[in-house]
């Protein structure tokens, strides 16, 4: 099958059928961060409220637990920050906590994030802590397990480390269970420079590192977004006993997982398929010894390596605008009925960027019907007058 795009005509490959396994990893706790679904009859212009296609919303929740990935709600991936209200933001804790139970415990399957956001005017230690008390409790109250989320009102307000240790300290002795700690790097969010009280990235750590250590009986493990294979690392092996690493680095992924990181990662919402199917090949290398190990292994670079460039391509400057090349993949997949983002997040990228991401889907074997995805690739490049 071929199709004309920007640059010239792409021949498609055969499309690949993975196996749906909805039995987690055991070499690795994954987490996929999932995307919401714009309602594409609501009024989703910037700044409006965030509507949203729930039943679309929750069968993409389904999917990625039927290939056996956790799901991180309520983050980054999600649209907070960028478009996602509160109160869009609490339906979409509650729906996907309440989804997940007939699965099993929402806690071991949904982990959702809690910040500050509906606070944003915060300028106050005090304020910042009771926002982030409320948004822990909406989690918990849902039975959602808590990802305690970057704040930008602590990033504007905090004198140093000694502020951001006071607000988590407290945030964490309102905890039920073990939370996951993230830091969101600023190529995800300039507004998050200098967290932890550091201008740079090595006293930033020592900073986080001391916080970690503090209260390690209360931390599941820290989701690490820094896009910095080498810093992760060293991070990873300066972690106290029992706090794993979630690894958010979509450009450096599948050689971090596979010398030990856990993930958390929003590129696996586009590529669940393909991430569970490596993981199950991870599975079986540490589950053997000798040549069959190195079989799996091989099978699991194999799978990932072509997804890397996609991911690249996803996630390049600028960085927060992923989540446009995520919705569009699911909207090529048949995941959802329209290309369509809260905040019209759709427009953030351009219809050559879109056009390589298509094409780098195609050679990952992540088109799951080719023709479904050639004729909606068509009618973009139709209504962009291509």
């Amino acid at each position: 099958m071929r199709i004309d795009l920007p640059g010239g005509a792409y021949e498609l490959r055969e499309p690949v059928t993975w196996p749906v396994v909805a039995t987690p990893a055991t070499s690795r706790v994954v987490y996929a961060a999932a995307h919401v679904v714009a309602d594409p009859l609501g009024d989703n212009t910037p700044g409006s409220p965030a509507a949203v296609d729930w039943e679309a919303t929750l069968r993409f929740r389904r999917h990625l637990w039927s290939h056996g990935l956790r799901v991180a709600d309520a983050m980054d991936t999600a649209q907070r920050n960028m478009g996602l209200d509160w109160a869009a933001t609490r339906e979409l804790i509650r729906l996907s906590a309440e989804e997940a139970r007939p699965y099993g415990d929402p806690a071991a399957l949904v982990a959702c994030g809690a910040g500050t956001d509906h606070a944003p005017d915060a300028a106050d230690l005090h304020t910042i802590t009771a926002a982030y008390a409320e948004q822990v409790e909406t989690v918990q109250a849902a039975g959602a397990g808590v990802i305690v989320m970057a704040s930008r009102a602590l990033a504007r307000v905090a004198a140093g480390p000694r502020d951001y240790h006071q607000v988590y300290g407290k945030v964490l002795g309102l905890a039920d269970r073990p939370v996951i700690l993230h830091w969101l790097g600023e190529m995800f969010d300039p507004q998050l420079a200098g967290y932890w009280g550091a201008p740079g990235v090595d006293a930033a750590t020592e900073s986080f590192l001391e916080l970690v250590h503090a209260h390690a009986a209360m931390v599941d493990g820290v989701k690490v977004s820094l896009l910095d294979e080498q810093h992760e690392v060293r991070l990873r092996a300066a972690l106290p006993e029992g706090v794993r690493l979630y690894t958010g680095d979509d450009f450096n992924y599948p050689s971090l997982i596979r010398s030990g990181s856990h993930a958390l990662l929003g590129i696996f919402d586009a590529i669940a398929p393909a991430a569970a199917a490596a993981l199950r090949a991870l599975d079986a290398a540490e589950a053997a010894t000798g040549e069959e190990a190195a079989h799996h292994l091989a099978r699991y670079d194999e799978i990932l390596a072509p997804t890397v460039a996609l991911s690249r391509k996803i996630f390049e400057t600028p960085t927060y605008h992923y989540k446009t090349g995520i919705v569009f993949l699911a909207w090529l997949n048949g995941h959802q009925d329209a290309f369509a983002m809260v905040n019209g997040a759709q427009s953030a990228r351009s219809v050559r960027h879109l056009a390589e991401v298509f094409r780098l889907a195609d050679q990952a074997g992540l088109l799951a019907d080719p023709e479904l995805a050639v004729r909606r690739m068509r009618a973009l490049l139709e209504v962009n007058g291509l």
